[in-house]
Formats: structure tokens, sequence, C-alpha cells
């Protein structure tokens, strides 16, 4: 997997690129320091992945990331920052983003490469705690032209919520198999893998993102 990494502190980005290409999965064909270099880089290399920080002099990471979507829809790119910052997690939501995750979380920057590299989206556990507290209007997708019926959408409700599936049976009154089987046929009909995309899927579309 190709990935470029862009931070202002050269000494963040030379020590990811060690981080990831000690693991024999990744290579770094470039670096960069400002959001200018990260569209330009994706432009020049095209990579798997943009791993970018997001506050940096010039244009910012959510600015580039708008700018390399908007050029190359199908770019994947995972944003890292020290700051857990409501408005940021907004915008990483609507702009499309990949992924979010807060820096300090070193040991969750390669698995969350290696997810998003197959198609998932990340983000870290401190940014789904606080997303139903950003969008907390009333729903108004609608689920039933995916075929969700009241008592999948009552599931879907209380995953995000982050209850367990044991937690969902003891609540719905029913079996934990059924339970798993309601997630399952859930994540088809949204073309999802896995609870935490479904959390993430829901939430986002709780709203209309500003």
């Amino acid at each position: 997997m190709n990935v470029v990494i862009i931070d202002d502190d050269k000494f963040v980005t030379s020590a990811l690129k060690a981080i990831l290409e000690a693991s024999g999965n990744v290579t770094v064909p470039a670096t960069g320091t400002d959001g200018s270099e990260a569209v330009k880089l994706y432009g020049e290399y095209l990579p798997d992945i943009l791993l970018t920080d997001i506050q940096m002099n010039g244009l910012s990471g959510l600015e580039a990331t708008e700018k390399i979507l908007e050029k190359y829809p199908d770019a994947k790119i995972l944003l890292l920052t020290t700051f857990l910052d409501d408005e940021y997690i907004i915008q990483a939501l609507k702009l499309g983003a990949k992924g979010y995750l807060l820096k300090q979380d070193y040991e969750s920057i390669l698995p969350a490469l290696e997810a998003v590299y197959s198609g998932q989206s990340v983000f870290g556990t401190e940014i789904i705690s606080k997303i139903p507290g950003l969008l907390n209007t009333a729903s108004k997708f609608d689920y039933a032209s995916y075929d969700i019926n009241e008592r999948e959408l009552n599931v879907i409700k209380l995953i995000a919520d982050g209850l367990s599936n044991k937690e969902i049976a003891s609540k719905l009154f029913l079996s934990e198999g059924t339970v798993r089987n309601y997630l399952s046929t859930i994540l088809e009909k949204l073309e999802l893998h896995n609870r935490t995309q479904l959390a993430i899927f829901y939430y986002k579309h709780k709203c209309s993102l500003p």
C-alpha cells in the first residue's frame, strides 16, 4: 500500500514513515508539510491513501481534502490530528474523509490505514462517542428506499447508541442470533462492512450537515 504523509512537523512525518514502512506493508513515496503539498503530491503519486494532519500553515488538511476529492472523488484520505474538535469532525464527515484519528493513538494508525485501504471508514473511539451529540436532530433519511423496515431501523439506532448484540437482544426481546441476522441484512442493504460504519452512516444521515 502506498501512503503519502503530510504534517507540518517534519519529525512526525519521519517517525510515521519509519513506523509504517517497518511493517513491511506500507511504502511511503513522499511526504509534505502543508495542504498545498498534499494536493500537489496526491496528483503526482496518486497514493492508495493520503495521511494528513489537519491544522497546518497555509492550506489546512481539510481544505486540501476538499480540493483533492473534487478532482479525485475516489481518493482515500485519513485525517490525523491532535485536536478533538467538533467542527473538524463535522467537516471531515461532510467532505467524505475515510477516517479521523488522534495523533497520540499511534498504535491505531496502521490498522486504520489497512481498514481504509480495504474500503472501510475509520473513526477513533473518541470521535465515535462525540458524533451523537454533534448530530442530534430528528432523522430525515429515507431508510425505506433501502428496504429498511421499522424493526431493522430500531436495531440500527441501538447499534449507533453503542449497544452490543446481547444488549440489543434483551431490549428488543430477541435472540442474539436474530440480532446478528438483522445486522448482516442491514449491512448488505446499505452496502456497509461493519457496525462502526453503520453507526457513522446513521449519524451522518441524521441531519443535513452544515
